[in-house]
């Protein structure tokens, strides 16, 4: 590589860490303050940085919310990655997931898991599609798309079903628990809901059935 590559290349790489940086800080600041309270100010503050330098990198709050949810669908991605590679059958590797999910309530996840649930509440009621929304949706199919890789492991391994439109009927599975276990982080923290089911329990039962109808008979 030549010097003006290299220079380029390590300029590039700055870049990227410095973004990253700001990105973690914001994921902080947004998940104690939220979306709409929270200003780009409170977020070079959160550095100290300057509030040009964070323009910099994200002339848009929107571009920057983006940027913080997609960081965050990243780590399921890279679940799913360590999971689609296990040497495992793909009934165990759902198990795997169905219990990823149910620790989303922990108190280790539960700040990430509330983050999550209410950037698609805010891109959902936005009046213009959010700045940089695609690459969300991305995220989203690749992680779609390596479940779609675990079912197909399913059919050949004969662990799960093949009566039923696999595919079709884990993708809604794992959607709906995994909607179903980030609606249940919202009420850990509302006393009116401390007399109720636990979530967990209401994660572990649904997790059951959900596993008891894909399983191969």
């Amino acid at each position: 590589m030549d010097p003006r590559s290299r220079w380029e290349q390590e300029r590039q790489e700055g870049k990227n860490k410095r973004a990253k940086v700001i990105i973690e800080a914001a994921e902080q600041v947004f998940s104690r303050k939220g979306f709409e309270k929270t200003t780009m100010q409170d977020i070079a503050a959160e550095l100290n940085l300057g509030i040009a330098t964070v323009f910099r990198y994200f002339p848009k709050k929107d571009k920057l919310i983006v940027a913080v949810a997609v960081n965050v669908l990243e780590r399921y991605h890279s679940l799913f990655i360590s999971v689609a590679s296990k040497n495992a059958t793909c009934f165990e590797k759902m198990e795997e997931l169905f219990d990823y999910f149910i620790s989303d309530i922990e108190p280790e996840n539960l700040e990430c898991t509330k983050l999550l649930e209410t950037f698609e509440s805010y891109a959902s009621t936005s009046l213009d599609e959010l700045e940089d929304y695609e690459q969300y949706i991305v995220i989203r199919k690749k992680i779609a798309d390596l479940l779609s890789v675990i079912i197909e492991e399913g059919v050949k391994d004969g662990s799960i079903r093949t009566d039923i439109p696999a595919k079709d009927v884990l993708a809604s599975v794992i959607n709906a628990f995994g909607l179903f276990s980030r609606k249940l982080s919202l009420f850990e923290r509302i006393p009116f809901f401390e007399d109720e089911l636990n979530p967990r329990v209401q994660l572990t039962i649904i997790k059951q059935i959900f596993i008891d109808y894909i399983k191969a008979k």
